[in-house]
């Protein structure tokens, strides 16, 4: 072999390992069509073959030189579009992987009460619910125990007549009780204050993994239609903690006709929880008790299966808006924000970044529908933000609005699945037809099960429930309309 050859030959050989390593990467990430991937292949080979051309003859330095300039760049190529990949997966990694919820039980005193610490409250006697989220309950005692060992409980069968045992009738010297119930009780206004009249001295975080999709979808599939529960929470402790659900949307996708239908329902709806026993309670009351309890809920209400959930914090919706470059939100009517100064909204089409979309999903005494209107507000957001991630817009800031999906939203759609809808999407392109529709009901007063006294609810318009799920029907089988 002549020496001439051989710093061209290391050459060739380099970019071929580099090469091979992107293409095994680029198979491993399950999104690229098979297509695509053979073009990439085939021009991988046309571009290593011009390679060995140029650097054949090391003592025509000018060719040599242009070689080695050439793979220096594909090496750049391949590190800039590999970069981009990998953020993409370990972002789909991060918002698919098992979810742990976090419920935090909580020992409440007196604030007159000298007890700083759980220590503090050791030979209390401790008000408890005597059947309302009792499995926490115990599960928090069993901990606490460790502590401070053997603990007297009194029982009571709802959450007022436990803080009034602890507040008013003095029966008990603490409380325990789950965190969420006690924004719940502050929602009233004969308890607005309560929580000042008390004082917080140890909080035990429950964790449990929510369910997760057992069964492993093949990656040459995706399957034809499918339901996702999504959840909208405003909360400052993100998503892990339970809390109620703000937003309730229940969308139907059909993959192959490139339908989605997205249907709306308000916070307020009285209906049974899936863990109630037939007792009817508020919507979002759901939430306190974890993602999958709303997410069944809905299923019995809409008589269908929902096979994954997907979770938003709109606190971290504002960011993901601004990454995508702003969208485009369809407005009902003209107002201005009664929530923010200097936002103002036009009957149609309205381009908005972060805050102005944000604001608009929050917004509802503008309206006199108020948290009707605040639903189909939230359901345009929504929409908008998945016309624009559908969009090649996204790749103009790839890696910020991947970053910004981190501690923002969770799912358990499997990786899987995702990287499938991408593989199709890149395949056969096209427009995705997004329908909105909101069911609607009538106001009423009653006592919910989450609640011993008497509360505004909505009770359930069953001919618009019997619409939506006419509508998801539809998608399912594929109808679309002329």
């Amino acid at each position: 072999m002549k020496k001439k050859r051989i710093p061209g030959i290391i050459a060739v050989l380099l970019e071929v390992i580099i090469s091979a390593i992107f293409m095994i990467f680029l198979f491993s990430t399950k999104m690229i069509p098979n297509k695509l991937f053979l073009l990439i292949g085939v021009g991988i080979l046309v571009l290593t073959v011009i390679v060995y051309l140029l650097t054949m003859n090391f003592k025509n330095k000018v060719r040599f030189v242009i070689g080695i300039v050439l793979i220096v760049l594909i090496t750049i190529c391949y590190i800039v579009g590999g970069g981009y990949l990998k953020k993409g997966i370990d972002t789909l990694s991060d918002i698919t992987k098992p979810a742990v919820e976090k419920t935090g039980i909580a020992v409440y005193v007196r604030e007159s009460d000298k007890a700083e610490t759980l220590e503090d409250t050791k030979g209390y006697t401790y008000g408890v619910l005597e059947a309302l989220d009792r499995e926490n309950t115990d599960t928090a005692m069993e901990q606490m125990s460790e502590v401070i060992g053997n603990i007297e409980t009194k029982n009571y069968t709802d959450v007022s007549a436990l803080v009034d045992g602890l507040e008013k009738e003095k029966e008990v010297d603490a409380i325990i009780l789950n965190t969420g119930f006690m924004s719940l009780l502050e929602s009233r206004e004969d308890y607005e204050t309560v929580k000042a009249q008390m004082k917080q001295v140890h909080v035990e975080e429950i964790e449990k993994k929510v369910d997760s999709v057992e069964e492993p979808v093949a990656s040459s599939e995706i399957p034809k239609t499918f339901s996702v529960y999504i959840s909208g929470i405003d909360s400052r402790e993100g998503l892990v903690a339970n809390s109620r659900s703000d937003v309730n949307i229940v969308a139907t996708v059909n993959t192959e006709t490139h339908q989605v239908l997205l249907v709306s329902t308000p916070r307020d709806y009285f209906v049974p929880l899936s863990i109630s026993k037939g007792v009817p309670d508020k919507l979002t009351h759901a939430g306190i008790y974890g993602i999958d309890v709303s997410k069944d809920t809905l299923a019995m209400l809409y008589q269908t299966d929902i096979d994954y959930y997907f979770r938003v914090n709109f606190g971290g919706f504002e960011k993901i808006i601004d990454s995508l470059g702003g969208i485009t939100i369809v407005s009902d009517y003209t107002f201005d924000s009664e929530n923010v100064d200097g936002y103002s909204y036009v009957k149609g089409e309205n381009q908005v970044n972060g805050a102005q979309a944000l604001a608009f999903a929050r917004e509802r005494y503008a309206f006199s529908e108020g948290d009707r209107q605040r639903g189909k507000n939230q359901l345009h957001v929504i929409e908008g933000v998945i016309k624009k991630a559908m969009s090649p817009a996204i790749l103009k800031n790839f890696s910020q609005t991947m970053e910004s999906l981190v501690g923002s939203f969770e799912t358990n759609i499997p990786y899987d699945v995702i990287a499938g809808l991408i593989r199709q999407q890149l395949s056969e392109g096209g427009e995705w037809s997004v329908e909105s529709y909101s069911v609607d009901g009538s106001g009423a007063t009653k006592v919910p099960y989450s609640m011993s006294m008497a509360a505004y609810v909505m009770i359930p318009d069953m001919n618009t429930v019997n619409t939506a799920i006419e509508k998801m029907n539809q998608v399912k089988e594929g109808i679309t309309e002329e």
